[in-house]
């Protein structure tokens, strides 16, 4: 685990990190060895996974902390593996055998036309073991007491559902989906369709939209980086963060005059031909830098959303 450091030498540091996370540690132990390695004053993360997960965790620090909820949003790629004929308290293998079933092989030749179902849009319950919040209590620790919450069916998109492998007892998947879903709740849900029932055994998420995931950092490259001395200085953190604006770069860009800028940080409107009709409009000075997120009013203007701060 990185070496804790006291607050005194921590430093501002803005840009975005796609970090590999690694098997068996939580989201937030990621998080924190990460800001321990870059000595940074402020890091978040997006979009949680299991200590079973692996893969995209993009790590936001400083400024780019103000564009995580926009990326909750966001599409998610993962491949994952079923195991079929085993159901667990928690959908996964960390947790307890609840029953065990005969796999239907004659079933299993029909695994195609049986996915096509789970295409589209599908409701799911939210599975008991999760962060999701019951009178202020995540499900997962009333789940450890015992205790069972009903949950609403929520609705979400899988884009994409594809069959990678296939075993006497397994299958393996690569899904695209929307915010929301919960893969443990696909697996056991395609279970359940095949009429053996199911519980996830691997799963590592591939994508997180809109970023370029062909390069993520692992732990111990970013420790061997920090032992080089090569997290030290800004400059050094060009080739390794992504800037901001990656994160909205699908969304409308308008480049302000000086005038302009000047009135949206005061807080004002400002009146222009060709404002795009978005609730998301990427905000640029003349020199190119990018200083936050506008937005379509009511009246016709460009206004304010959310601005990072600027020197």
């Amino acid at each position: 685990m990185a070496q804790q450091f006291r607050s005194k030498n921590t430093k501002d540091i803005n840009g975005i990190l796609l970090l590999d996370k690694p098997l068996g540690i939580s989201s937030n132990r990621a998080l924190q060895q990460v800001k321990n390695l870059f000595h940074a004053k402020k890091a978040g993360h997006t979009g949680n996974l299991d200590p079973l997960a692996t893969g995209v965790l993009p790590i936001c620090f400083g400024e780019a902390s103000k564009v995580t909820a926009f990326l909750l949003d966001s599409n998610k790629r993962y491949t994952c593996t079923a195991q079929l004929g085993k159901t667990t308290t928690t959908g996964d293998k960390e947790g307890d055998l609840l029953q065990t079933r005969s796999i239907d092989h004659q079933q299993l030749t029909n695994i195609e036309s049986i996915l096509e179902q789970f295409r589209g849009n599908i409701q799911q319950i939210p599975p008991m073991y999760s962060a999701l919040k019951h009178k202020g209590q995540p499900l997962y620790k009333l789940a450890r007491q015992g205790l069972e919450i009903e949950r609403k069916a929520r609705d979400v998109t899988i884009h994409e559902l594809n069959l990678i492998n296939q075993t006497d007892d397994t299958i393996s998947l690569d899904v695209l989906c929307s915010k929301g879903t919960y893969i443990r709740t696909l697996a056991e849900d395609i279970g359940e369709t095949l009429g053996c029932g199911a519980h996830l055994s691997l799963l590592r998420r591939t994508d997180v939209a809109p970023f370029d995931c062909s390069k993520l950092y692992k732990l111990e490259e970013l420790q061997a980086l920090a032992d080089n001395n090569q997290l030290k200085d800004n400059d050094q953190f060009e080739n390794i963060l992504l800037p901001i604006d990656s994160a909205l770069i699908k969304h409308p860009k308008i480049i302000l005059n000086n005038e302009e800028a000047k009135r949206i940080k005061n807080g004002l409107k400002v009146t222009r031909e060709n404002i795009p009709k978005s609730d998301m409009i990427r905000l640029y000075l003349e020199n190119n830098d990018f200083i936050g997120i506008g937005r379509y009013s009511s009246d016709q203007q460009l206004a304010a959303k959310r601005l990072l701060k600027t020197n």
